[in-house]
């Protein structure tokens, strides 16, 4: 999961009127700042040796020009062309979608963003930059997103239709009788044969390490000698992948929200159980020193009524103001991701209130919100793409009831309130069909300038550990911590992160390897 910046008004909005899982909410036309039209991106110069490719099978890649245009009423936008497959250059070719914010003062280069899911269309990232992002770094740079190969407009991977995919994340998370355990894996079967059905050979071509060689490419064609690059959740994976693949080309590096790219499928799920736990905790924590707070006087007596309120919905659905009914899948969801960010704890606190007196309206808005749909329809192929990515990255599963069951009480402990549903996630790659040969591995990137890595104590999507253990993995890794809730560090009001990421990316100066916040 990865999501956060625009529909935190409009989600407002809704619940007022009213009375999950690299996962940065994104989506916007423009990003409603107001300037002059700017140069074309096409006018920048090529630094020497930018485009010399790695293997001359590549280097009509690596000299491509690209071609801008204006987009979205203030922006550029433009295509990247790439091999499908890097190990048949002169075969098929897909293209990438691309978005640039141009600077906005005394510009020093372009800055390539991710925003992590895995799936999330990086051009939104771009498109929201001046929420995204301060003013000091959009001043400096030219804020390049692309769409990852397989998400938003490059040749997005399709698994199933708009129902079905409604249905699939509508399911039971944590299935309890032989039915809905058969269920479960016949929806895990269905999804893996739509991605090959549907999707044909791009599903096999999606994997990180695919997707940071286009960003090399990327680099290339922007004429620029070394990488800037900022990754936030997933994207963080995927900036130490290429750190990894091309070291010297790594220039200033800043992976916000960090994964371990070590770490196997299994301990992802079991440590994310655990830091949804404690971002679960933090909530109620702060709803219990408020006078009245209708879960509650302590922690422990919060955090039980919700799992009961889960168990309950699992039961019997609840009712909510368009006509459907709201699954315990719906109401994971829609409970899980405003853990993302204190700025949704309101609205989760409005929506829980309400579905706990029998209205789901709230939980299912906030369902919406994460799945970015709207009256059935998907805004973006992200739900898919996330699957197919991770799968092709670690096509690690548990095949039967009987294996997951097995891993129900360790997961349970980490998580007594998600526990159950992460552990029946290890069997989403059942279906999985691609052919991979991809494991998780430490990544060093030997040789790297300074690669800045953040994380924040009680993030539960992208746990502090997993910072940790990446900035030591890496050879030039620094370590940069929030205290705080939340998922990322960076432009969540904290000025010590804020100003130690800008002085890196602007004048160069590396912050000291530990930098607590």
């Amino acid at each position: 999961m990865s999501r956060i910046v625009a529909a935190v008004v409009v989600l407002a909005l809704v619940l007022g009127g009213g009375g999950l899982v690299a996962l940065t909410l994104l989506r916007s036309d423009d990003d409603g700042s107001t300037s002059a039209p700017l140069p074309s991106p096409a006018a920048a110069s090529i630094e020497p040796g930018a485009q010399d490719a790695p293997d001359p099978a590549l280097q009509s890649f690596y000299t491509q020009t690209l071609d801008w245009s204006r987009c979205r009423s203030r922006f550029w936008c433009s295509t990247l062309e790439v091999p499908l497959d890097y190990a048949q250059p002169s075969g098929q070719t897909i293209r990438l979608a691309l978005l640039e914010a141009p600077a906005t003062g005394k510009r020093i280069g372009s800055m390539v963003v991710n925003p992590g899911g895995p799936g999330v269309p990086g051009t939104d990232y771009a498109a929201v930059s001046s929420r995204a992002f301060r003013e000091p770094l959009r001043q400096r740079y030219d804020i390049v997103g692309f769409d990852p190969r397989g998400t938003g407009a490059s040749s997005p991977v399709d698994c199933l239709g708009d129902s079905a995919l409604t249905a699939f994340l509508s399911a039971d998370p944590d299935p309890d009788d032989s039915k809905e355990e058969s269920a479960f894996f016949d929806s895990a079967r269905a999804m893996g044969a739509g991605c090959a059905q549907r999707s044909g050979a791009v599903a096999a071509h999606v994997s990180t390490v695919e997707a940071a060689r286009d960003i090399d490419v990327l680099r290339a064609a922007l004429g620029e000698a070394k990488l800037t690059y900022w990754g936030a959740s997933y994207g963080t994976k995927l900036g130490a992948t290429y750190a990894d693949l091309f070291p010297t080309r790594v220039g200033r590096f800043v992976l916000d929200g960090a994964l371990d790219p070590a770490l196997p499928t299994r301990e992802i799920n079991l440590q994310q159980a655990k830091g949804f736990e404690t971002a679960l905790r933090a909530y109620v924590e702060n709803c219990t020193k408020s006078s009245g707070c209708f879960l509650g006087h302590t922690v422990d007596e919060g955090v039980a009524k919700i799992k009961s309120f889960l168990d309950d919905v699992d039961a019997e659905p609840l009712p909510s103001s368009d006509g459907r009914q709201v699954t315990e899948g719906d109401a994971f969801i829609g409970l899980a991701y405003p853990l993302y960010s204190r700025d949704l704890w309101l609205i989760l606190s409005t929506a829980l209130k309400a579905a706990l007196a029998g209205d789901g309206s709230g939980l299912m808005v906030l369902a919406d919100a994460y799945a970015e749909r709207s009256k059935g329809e998907y805004a973006n192929n992200s739900q898919e793409a996330i699957y197919a990515i991770n799968c092709l990255d670690d096509p690690w599963a548990l095949h039967t009831p009987a294996e997951v069951k097995a891993e129900v009480p360790a997961f349970e402990e980490a998580s007594p309130t998600f526990g159950r549903a992460f552990a029946w996630m290890g069997a989403s790659c059942s279906g999985f069909q691609q052919a991979t040969t991809s494991k998780p591995h430490p990544v060093r990137a030997a040789g790297a300038a300074p690669i800045v890595v953040t994380g924040t104590t009680r993030d539960p999507a992208t746990p502090l550990q997993w910072a940790e253990n990446l900035a030591a993995e890496l050879e030039s890794g620094v370590l940069v911590t929030r205290d705080g809730d939340g998922h990322t560090a960076y432009n969540s009001g904290n000025k010590c992160v804020d100003n130690a990421l800008e002085d890196y990316m602007i004048d160069g100066k590396v912050p000291k390897d530990g930098l607590a916040c």
